[in-house]
């Protein structure tokens, strides 16, 4: 009964170390990646599709990312979501691909970015406490239901403390390898 809620808690502790992933992968580093264009969605034919299903998207350097859309008549909409998406660049359509240009950062920006990560982290971090309170009620009832002793649910609220430790310094962990990514120049 109670490793199952210690699996599940730290199931769901790790998901939401992986969505800090995702939402790190969004931010932009020294080097461009194509990460910065997933979450952009393009009008293809009256739905929202991503990007990267409507064209080839590559970063071509260190500062460019090209897009190639499989249909020419795509060019204008990819462009204009690219403008709506708000991530910083102006796309350069030469009417069979457009390129994205991003100039080098400064350390200003970077700085703007390592706050941007910093609040990430935090959401994470309260996702993770939030997931111990659920796991620690867990307990409490079984232990109010008297399905479980007053030391079993004490080790088992220990347990879980330790499982939150954990997650919660690789959330650290991750931070830190993101910022020292980002402030790498």
């Amino acid at each position: 009964m109670l490793n199952e809620i210690y699996d599940h808690t730290q199931e769901q502790m790790v998901k939401s170390i992986d969505a800090l992933k995702r939402d790190f992968s969004t931010l932009r580093t020294g080097k461009v990646t194509t990460n910065i264009v997933d979450h952009i969605k393009v009008d293809y034919y009256g739905t929202p599709t991503a990007l990267n299903q409507v064209g080839s998207v590559i970063a071509s350097d260190a500062t460019t990312i090209s897009i190639t859309p499989w249909e020419k008549n795509m060019l204008s909409p990819i462009e204009k979501a690219i403008q709506e998406a708000n991530i910083g660049v102006n796309p350069n359509n030469d009417g069979n691909f457009i390129k994205l240009f991003f100039p080098a950062m400064t350390s200003e920006q970077r700085q703007e970015i390592v706050k941007q990560a910093k609040s990430m982290a935090e959401k994470a971090k309260v996702a993770v406490r939030n997931i111990r309170k659920d796991g620690n009620d867990k307990i409490k009832k079984l232990e109010k239901d008297k399905e479980i002793s007053e030391d079993d649910s004490k080790r088992g609220q220990d347990e879980i403390q330790k499982i939150t430790d954990r997650n919660v310094a690789q959330i650290e962990t991750t931070l830190a390898d993101k910022e020292a990514d980002i402030l790498k120049v």
